[in-house]
């Protein structure tokens, strides 16, 4: 399957699922190029992972995220035209 480049971008409005966030994280750890993370003085965070992977496993990733409660996430993939 194809690989994609992309940047997934968290945002944490509570913090009741951070131990299960980074879990996932640390899962995923094979398809992460960076992870950059931003608290915030409204007490949100924000955290921007560069991923490399196939759709199926950044999806995987992301799904799992977006399924968290106080987590929002949102992805952008890149076609990785190396690749061609």
């Amino acid at each position: 399957m194809e690989k994609r480049v992309g940047t997934a971008l968290i945002l944490i409005e509570s913090r009741e699922s951070v131990q299960q966030l980074n879990d996932i994280i640390s899962k995923h750890s094979q398809i992460i190029l960076g992870r950059q993370g931003l608290p915030r003085s409204t007490g949100q965070s924000v955290i921007s992972l560069v991923l490399e992977g196939t759709t199926d496993e950044i999806g995987s990733l992301t799904g799992q995220l977006g399924r968290l409660r106080g987590i929002q996430v949102k992805s952008v993939l890149l076609k990785n035209t190396q690749n061609e």
